[in-house]
């Protein structure tokens, strides 16, 4: 048991790291600076109602695919940063984008 949660503390460094290093280029091909601009509608506190569009620019040109990825590991860095993950994979349907099939 304890050599499993070893290593899912270590896998979870592995994927804030990679993200941090990513961050100064792009995750999912966000920018460090266009990821913010989608934030203040994933917010955990007092998330806007919808998002902007420069935000559902941002994510037009995103990969999805890797988004969802992103999904089920990435929880905890985006809680650190004040994003809801329930929230944030919302967003490309509020913007009229569709999800690729295989993201559950």
């Amino acid at each position: 048991m304890a050599k499993a949660q070893a290593l899912a503390a270590l896998l979870l460094a592995m994927v804030i790291a990679l993200a941090a290093m990513e961050g100064a280029h792009a995750i999912c091909g966000i920018a460090n600076e266009d990821f913010k601009l989608c934030q203040p509608a994933a917010a955990v506190n007092d998330p806007t109602d919808s998002p902007s569009a420069e935000c559902c620019a941002v994510l037009g040109k995103a990969d999805l695919g890797c988004i969802c990825r992103y999904k089920g590991v990435a929880g905890i860095w985006l809680r650190m940063y004040h994003i809801d993950p329930s929230r944030a994979m919302a967003l490309p349907g509020k913007c009229g984008l569709t999800m690729p099939s295989n993201c559950s």
